[in-house]
């Protein structure tokens, strides 16, 4: 029976040739699609699921309560996980850690090197016992227990020592941020940090180089690392995250709620608004898998659709299989066969196309992704193919298989219009999605747009900065002042932290005459040298900026628009702005620059001045000079600290990093979108063609009677443009919506234009109407002669 069901299979397939190419590219088409954005949610979903002690891993979070609204951080006090440990008889473990950009672009050295960049943490001693990052050698309970230990990653041993063997073993490190050079000693060597880990660092150094008596850091009122704890067996993390809410009154600080998260969820749910959780990295993931079922529903509608419409056709292979006792269910059994045969041959192509695009598509995604055919992916994979199988054969075998014999015998099978509005319904439905995609693409294309030349309040091309390391860090006054003198530098000077994405922010201790005491401000603040606003472009409204001409301008402060207005000063020049014990006269008002995303509105900020712990230094460079300047600056740079070769970045980049993953979606719903619509088009051309085909003798006989080309050629495609129409107008309110949703996460965003949605609408109708018209166009201008002639 099973050798009979091959050979039917075979042979329906040899006899509808067209279909079965058609349905083979759009099978193939949509579970390529499918199987890409599978390997690439698969990832996603498995950051961070390493973790042995995952299930009872959790991150302390804060809500902290300012005037404008509840803002959500990582950032906390410094004593707290110790504090959690001793208080709190649910806490099992506890660990503090830096945030990874404290020292993210550092320097290892041993003698006879010149130093390798590499990113660290601070963290506490049982780092290693709560976080799953094996040791190659070195005691877990021991590696970071001394103020002086390190410990590296197995990749940095090689690239310093050519070997793991190096504890005990002298390194030093540097970083921008460190006034000093710090000498520690190998402690430990851990495994190259997995692919599946959203925290990436080549060292860990021990937390309490920072932890100090003096520190500011065992301030209750203070925040910045990280609280990482590990909850007993026996907890429930609802009832000890609504216990520790308040915990921070207890410490004497106020308007700061306590939570925890998963660990294993910081990385696809990192987006709060006003407090609560609200999404973030998890939407992408599900856009993505949403787009691969429409895609593969698409291709399955192309299978329903032909089998449907050729019924006419097969309706004597019922009728004799059913008069020689054939049963429905066995007749269900051959159909859906053919179905499950077509797909299971589509995934045997579509792996062979997933290996070619793996190398592009890695490249789109900024992942690793390969096909390592284990249980969990073989029993994706069929479980995909079988569904796909299952709904596209699903309609066609119930419709097939429902024939009435002696009807189907005679030729007399009744069209219903059921089954005619079926296969318009389907139609439309594909187009729905279709038209949902395009306007998708679009407005995420001129979002981008918007974001990439948006007036951020500074000039960011033919921007270089690099940091201030080793001898510089005490000469970076004298390397800017003769930087200033290179042929092709329009300007250079420094701030003391990186540009974009890193302010800080505090909520006190601050004051100014009128300030109502219960207001609570977030302030982000920036230290700056003498000429950093006029080499980035910024803007004064008001006074001045910071110089060397006006001598003590440590005493002085400059606001942005945002800081004025929410501080209520008409006249703010010349005015005392208290900032943490110290009166600083305020000498100008800077209008608001994005130093983050446009996702986030621009907050209230102040600038200080201050020369001497500035090392990021910004160089301003002429167009069409950057090769000269840079070997320039690099020669200078080797004068002022010897033996070490210039890093630089060029500002751009940094900018651009802020929306890499709107660019990949963007890419990507463009590669989707399309292939949506190619499905779409290629089940439309079937359908017209075989619709062609079945009309002939009509369209000979019309002609004979006088009817003119062109009439037949409306009349052929009218009707196939009509559900296109249809699904034009459900989509279009549809797609207002995803997009309106999508554009919603930006602080800053484009108008929703009316000629987004005509526009893809016209497309639409275009192409559908180029697809169908090829078919018609070529049975309207066929002779009728041929046509009364045709079976």
């Amino acid at each position: 029976m099973f050798q009979h069901h091959l050979l039917l299979i075979y042979r329906n397939f040899k006899k509808y040739k067209s279909s079965f190419f058609i349905n083979l590219v759009g099978l193939t088409a949509g579970l390529t699609c499918a199987l890409l954005i599978y390997l690439w949610v698969n990832d996603e979903l498995s950051m961070d699921k390493f973790q042995a002690k995952g299930n009872q891993l959790y991150q302390v979070m804060e809500n902290e309560t300012t005037d404008a609204g509840v803002k959500t951080t990582d950032n906390t006090a410094g004593l707290l996980g110790e504090t959690l440990l001793k208080e709190m008889p649910e806490v099992e473990d506890a660990v503090m850690v830096s945030p990874a950009y404290w020292i993210a672009f550092s320097k290892l050295s041993v003698k006879n090197n010149t130093g390798i960049k590499g990113g660290g943490l601070f963290a506490g001693k049982n780092f290693f016992k709560i976080f799953s990052y094996p040791l190659i050698s070195g005691n877990i309970s021991q590696v970071l227990n001394s103020k002086n230990s390190i410990a590296i990653s197995e990749r940095m041993a090689m690239k310093l020592f050519h070997s793991t063997d190096v504890l005990g073993k002298e390194i030093k490190w540097e970083n921008s941020d460190m006034k000093n050079e710090n000498h520690a000693l190998i402690s430990g060597v851990f495994k190259d940090i997995p692919a599946s880990s959203s925290t990436r660092f080549d060292f860990v150094v021990s937390m309490d180089l920072l932890m100090v008596p003096e520190s500011g850091l065992r301030a209750w009122t203070n925040h910045g690392p990280n609280t990482f704890i590990v909850l007993k067996k026996d907890a429930v993390p609802e009832t000890f995250s609504a216990k520790i809410k308040h915990f921070m009154k207890s410490k004497g600080v106020d308007r700061r709620d306590l939570f925890i998260r998963s660990y294993s969820d910081s990385y696809l749910y990192d987006k709060y608004e006003n407090g609560q959780q609200v999404g973030g990295r998890i939407e992408y993931v599900k856009l993505f898998s949403l787009i691969a079922v429409f895609i593969l529903i698409i291709a399955c509608v192309n299978f329903m659709n032909l089998a449907t419409a050729r019924a006419s056709v097969r309706m004597k292979e019922v009728g004799i299989k059913k008069v020689m006792g054939a049963s429905r269910r066995s007749l269900i059994m051959q159909y859906m066969g053919e179905s499950l045969f077509l797909t299971f041959l589509s995934l045997f192509i579509s792996l062979l196309f997933v290996e070619l695009l793996l190398p592009q598509f890695n490249e789109i995604t900024g992942k690793n992704l390969s096909l390592h055919f284990e249980l969990k992916l073989v029993l994706a994979l069929t479980g995909i193919t079988i569904f796909t199988g299952i709904i596209s054969g699903s309609y066609p075998a119930l419709y097939l298989s429902g024939f009435n014999p002696a009807a189907a015998l005679k030729g007399k099978l009744s069209h219903t219009a059921g089954a005619l509005w079926t296969r318009q319904g389907l139609v439309i439905f594909q187009f729905t999605l279709s038209v949902i995609l395009i306007v998708s693409v679009l407005v995420v294309y001129k979002q981008i747009e918007f974001v990439q030349h948006a007036q951020v309040g500074y000039q960011k091309d033919n921007v270089l900065y690099i940091e201030a390391e080793g001898k510089l860090k005490n000469n970076a006054g004298s390397f800017i002042t003769e930087v200033r003198n290179i042929p092709g530098v329009i300007n250079a000077s420094s701030m003391d932290k990186r540009f974009i994405g890193d302010v800080k922010g505090t909520i006190g201790d601050f004051n100014w005459e009128g300030r109502d005491p219960k207001q609570v401000i977030y302030f982000q603040f920036a230290g700056i040298n003498s000429g950093l606003i006029e080499t980035m472009g910024m803007e004064m409204t008001q006074g001045r900026s910071f110089s060397g001409k006006f001598g003590a301008d440590s005493t002085k402060v400059i606001m942005n628009e945002a800081g004025i207005k929410i501080m209520g000063l008409k006249n703010p020049v010349g005015k005392i702005f208290t900032l943490w014990g110290k009166e600083l006269q305020i000498v100008g008002v800077m209008k608001d620059v994005h130093f983050e995303s446009l996702h986030e509105v621009v907050k209230p900020m102040f600038f200080t001045y201050n020369a001497k712990n500035t090392n990021r230094i910004m160089i301003k460079i002429k167009a069409g000079q950057e090769k000269e300047v840079i070997a320039a600056v690099g020669q200078l740079y080797k004068d002022f600290n010897s033996g070490a070769h210039l890093e630089y970045k060029f500002l751009d980049q940094d900018f651009q990093e802020q929306y890499v993953a709107e660019n990949r979606v963007s890419l990507l719903s463009r590669y989707f979108a399309l292939l949506a619509v190619v499905i779409s088009c290629l089940g439309l051309f079937g359908l017209a063609s075989f619709t062609a085909q079945r009309k002939l003798k009509e369209i000979g006989v019309r002609k004979v009677l006088g009817a003119s080309e062109w009439g037949i050629i409306y009349s052929l495609s009218r009707d196939f443009i009509k559900p296109v129409l249809l699904a034009i107008l459900i989509a279009l309110p549809l797609s207002y919506v995803v997009t309106r949703h999508w554009l919603d996460t930006f602080a800053y965003r484009i108008d929703l234009q009316l000629w987004y949605f005509a526009g893809a609408g016209f497309l639409a109708l275009l192409v559908s109407w180029l697809t169908v018209s090829v078919q018609a166009i070529k049975a309207g201008m066929k002779n009728p002669v041929a046509c009364l002639r045709d079976e």
